[in-house]
Parts: C-alpha cells; sequence; structure tokens
C-alpha cells in the first residue's frame, strides 16, 4: 500500500525532470519527463519499509533510509534527488494558507519540549554538532576564515574564500566600528570574524561560544594571526555573560541565532539589550523563514541540530522590540546560503575518503544529505538569511545607507594589513 501511496505522490510532485525508483519487489516506476535544468536519477529501495516511512515523514524517513544504505542512488545523487523534489514545487508556487490551530498547537508544544534551550541543553545541543571534530570543517570551511555560515556572493566567479572575505567586509560595514571599540561576537566559532574585527579595525572583540572544540581552535587562530592581544575567547552561554554587567559598542551574531530556540527569543533579545551600550550597534545574521512560523523538520533536529529554530521575520522583529531595539537596515539575502552549500557540498564530496576515514560511510550519508537538504531549501524552499542591524538610539548612525557601500570597498581594498583584495 505505501509503496502505491508514494509513487502517487511522486507522479504528483514531480512533473520536470526524472525519477525512477526500484521498489523491493523489483517493480519499477518512472515519474517525470526531461527537462534541461533538472535531474534525471534513480533509486532502489532495498525493504519495503522504506516506503512507509518516507510517506509518513519525508525528510526523516529518507534521510535515515539515505544514510543507513537502504536508499540507494543508482544514477545522480543525492544532491540531485533533492534538487529534482524541491524544484518540482518551489515556495513561490505553493498555496497561500495559515496553518491550523491543531498544527499550530502541535507547533507549539514542540517548541516548548524541544527548543527551550535553558543553560545545562543549550551546551549539550551545541556540543552534539559543533564538538564532532575540527578535521571535518577544516575539509569543508573556507581556509582563511571557516566560517561557517552564509557567505555573500556580489558577483559570479568567486571562490568561496572571497565570499566569506566579502560577508565578512559586508558585516563590518554594517557594524560601523569606530576606533576604540568595544565588540562582542555572540557564537564566535572559530574565531574568524572576531580575527577579522580585530585585524582591520581598531577595536578590541570578546568571542563566546559554548563548544569548547571551537574554543581551542579560534585561540590558536587568534595568535598565529597575531591579534591575542586585542581578541579573547571565552567558554560562557551569553545569559551569564549579560548578568555581569559589561557592556559593548557593538555586538555580532552570526549564525547563533538559530540555536537560541522560540522559548528564549525574548531572553536573547533582552541580553542584547542589556549588552548593547546605549549608543551601540548591533548585526545579527541567522537563517530565516521567508513564511510565516512554522517546525524544525524531525531529520534536522534528530540529527544536526537538536533543540534549533528557523525564525521567521516577524518572530525576530516582534521579539526584539519589546526591548526597545530599533531595526535600522533589513537585508534579505536570498540565494546566497544556496551557493555556499553547493560548494560544502562539493569540498565533502572531493574529501569523501577522509571523512569516511575520520568517520564512517553512514556519517558521510548523513552529512551530504542535510548539506543537499539545505540547499534545496535555500534555492526552492522557503529558507533565506536575513541580516537585522539594530540600534537603540536613532542618533546612532548615518540617515542614509551610503556609508555601507564606502566601509565596505575601503575593507577590499588592498593594504599592508589586509593582505589580498577580491579582484
Amino acid at each position: 500500500m505505501f509503496e502505491r501511496l508514494l509513487d502517487s505522490a511522486l507522479r504528483k510532485g514531480i512533473r520536470k525532470g526524472v525519477l525512477e525508483i526500484v521498489h523491493a519487489d523489483g517493480r519499477e516506476t518512472r515519474v517525470g519527463s526531461p527537462e534541461p535544468g533538472y535531474p534525471e536519477v534513480r533509486i532502489r529501495l532495498t525493504d519495503k519499509q522504506v516506503a512507509r516511512e518516507v510517506v509518513t515523514d519525508q525528510s526523516l524517513g529518507a534521510g535515515e533510509a539515505y544514510m543507513d544504505g537502504r536508499l540507494i542512488i543508482e544514477r545522480g545523487d543525492v544532491m540531485g534527488l533533492v534538487t529534482l523534489i524541491g524544484a518540482n514545487n518551489p515556495f513561490e508556487r505553493r498555496r497561500k494558507g495559515r496553518a491550523g490551530l491543531l498544527k499550530r498547537g502541535r507547533n507549539a508544544i514542540n517548541a516548548r519540549l524541544r527548543e527551550s534551550n535553558r543553560l545545562a541543553r543549550a551546551r549539550s545541543n551545541i556540543s552534539h554538532h559543533y564538538d564532532i571534530g575540527n578535521d571535518l570543517y577544516r575539509l569543508m570551511l573556507d581556509p582563511d576564515h571557516m566560517q561557517y555560515s552564509c557567505a555573500y556572493w556580489p558577483r559570479n566567479g568567486m571562490t568561496l574564500n572571497q565570499a566569506q572575505e566579502a560577508k565578512l567586509a559586508h558585516i563590518a560595514a554594517k557594524l560601523a566600528i569606530t576606533p576604540g571599540n568595544k565588540v562582542l561576537d555572540i557564537g564566535c566559532g572559530w574565531g574568524g570574524m572576531a580575527i577579522y574585527l580585530a585585524r582591520h579595525l581598531d577595536c578590541s572583540v570578546t568571542g563566546i561560544t559554548l563548544s569548547t572544540e571551537q574554543l581551542a581552535l579560534a585561540r590558536e587562530r587568534a595568535e598565529e594571526a597575531g591579534v591575542a592581544g586585542r581578541v579573547r575567547f571565552e567558554l560562557i552561554d551569553y545569559r551569564k555573560l549579560a548578568r555581569s554587567g559589561e557592556r559593548f559598542d557593538r555586538i555580532v551574531s552570526v549564525g547563533m541565532f538559530e540555536h537560541v530556540g522560540r522559548p528564549q527569543f525574548d531572553t536573547f533579545f533582552e541580553a542584547v539589550s542589556d549588552l548593547l551600550a546605549d549608543d551601540g550597534v548591533m548585526l545579527l545574521h541567522t537563517i530565516g523563514r521567508m513564511g510565516q512560523p512554522s517546525r524544525t523538520d524531525k531529520f534536522t533536529d534528530r540529527y544536526i541540530f537538536p533543540g534549533g529554530y528557523i525564525p521567521a521575520l516577524s518572530e525576530i522583529i516582534g521579539s526584539s522590540e519589546k526591548f526597545r531595539l530599533i531595526p535600522a537596515d533589513i537585508e534579505t539575502l536570498r540565494l546566497h546560503y544556496a551557493k555556499t552549500l553547493r560548494t560544502w557540498y562539493d569540498n565533502c564530496h572531493a574529501n569523501r575518503a577522509a571523512i569516511e576515514k575520520m568517520y564512517d560511510e553512514r556519517f558521510f550519508r548523513m552529512w551530504t544529505f542535510y548539506l543537499s537538504g539545505s540547499t534545496a531549501a535555500f534555492e526552492t524552499g522557503g529558507m533565506c538569511n536575513y541580516q537585522v542591524q539594530y540600534i537603540r538610539n536613532r542618533h546612532a548612525l548615518p540617515i542614509t545607507r551610503d556609508y555601507l557601500a564606502d566601509a565596505e570597498k575601503a575593507l577590499l581594498a588592498p593594504s599592508p594589513v589586509a593582505g589580498n583584495p577580491i579582484p
């Protein structure tokens, strides 16, 4: 029964491109038709339970079956499979509508149970993803800054390194740092942002993280970059830091808000309000939903980012406005993360043997399923990136946006400190 249900759903869902399915009993199904720009993929299901699991929960069922080698891709790859499915059902063509009362109730309960991210659980959730070993991220990310977040691609033909350098300059321009500023980096990763700001601008930076692996490497990288005297990294939760009474002229947070969880949104922005100087500037860079609030899919919650949640813009602004944080500028990066994720995916495949040696084949399949699914979410699904610039005083920044382009251009120009500019 579930094999027939799966076939029916795929016939309705895939019109462009081709998907061939070989079921466990040998029966073959072909859906779609060849179309330029759309993949052609052939998969084999090794047992009847795969169809049941995929019909029950598409993301979790397909992800686990692929990880376990029960969904085998015989032609094409996992990126092609998820691209084919996503491209036939783009966000722009989906029906309008508000989630039903029952569904909204379930989402709210899920938020309370899975996204609470209180202090003890937040550390555990971060460790699940970021303490799996720095060597994996070295193979996947850009070597200069190790940025595990959306790069910025102002033109085609850029390398990942150039696009991440452009992202750092783009954010630094929005921070409008002045000489002597104290800067806080919430969720500092391996220190790329903090080190960049300390090298290029006359400021001191404090980076905070909950990952012991990230902390150790961030400190090592700061020493190598010669900025250890202007950068300090601490293993501390933003909530604890807010209670210390310390304040900062500038605050930046890149790729961290996704881990906060809906129940803690107000807590996060209250902490930011307490940490930010009266004339300060804050830049929040986060993955976001282009549609209404929803929930984290089960595959991502179980295997990739436990306790994580991607916010809608309404949730970000609705929470931050309670603490008199003024959104001075909002930018939507629509396709930049898709380009970034495809590059990470390619890097992982180029280093497949090394990654499988570090972990195993199942891990590699899990990781590439995550990267390919994320890519589809940004190319054709409802995901994007938001950069929200906050101020507490309406006079804190120039009243036009001209200063942003000027600052970005200056940061990317050749200099003895900055090294090679982006050509």
